[in-house]
């Protein structure tokens, strides 16, 4: 249940939120079950199944490959994964679309279009700036 008690969004808009962010969840813990494994030693966690191709050189070759970019899809989809369920977290807590750098409200158009999302454009700005 999303609480609203120190929310500066309708309850239309959040309930709508916590709607986007579960269907993502679903979307990215089915995209990751299609190639990894519920790392049971790691909570969120996933592994990457190795491919088997077969043994000759060239199959070897391309199990390789394959697992290089299932390990990056993983930790990218993973990251992902855990960003929404922050996002799910921080509407529980009842402190969602609150920028965790400078406190003020995010943007709804922000929420709307990336409901993930921990920090204001402006202080994204300044962090992309940074690095």
């Amino acid at each position: 249940m999303v609480k609203t008690n120190t929310q500066h969004f309708s309850k239309e808009f959040l309930k709508q939120i916590q709607e986007n962010l579960l269907k993502e969840k679903a979307r990215l813990e089915n995209d990751l079950s299609k190639f990894a494994k519920v790392d049971q030693n790691a909570p969120g966690g996933f592994t990457s199944a190795f491919p088997d191709y077969g043994d000759k050189d060239d199959e070897n070759a391309a199990e390789v490959a394959d697992y290089e970019v299932r390990l990056s899809l993983e930790e990218s989809l993973e990251k992902l994964l855990r960003d929404v369920n922050q996002a799910l977290d921080r509407l529980t807590a009842g402190v969602y679309g609150i920028c965790k750098y400078c406190k003020k409200p995010i943007e709804e158009k922000r929420l709307a279009a990336r409901p993930y999302s921990s920090a204001c454009m402006e202080c994204k700005k300044t962090i992309k700036q940074e690095a």
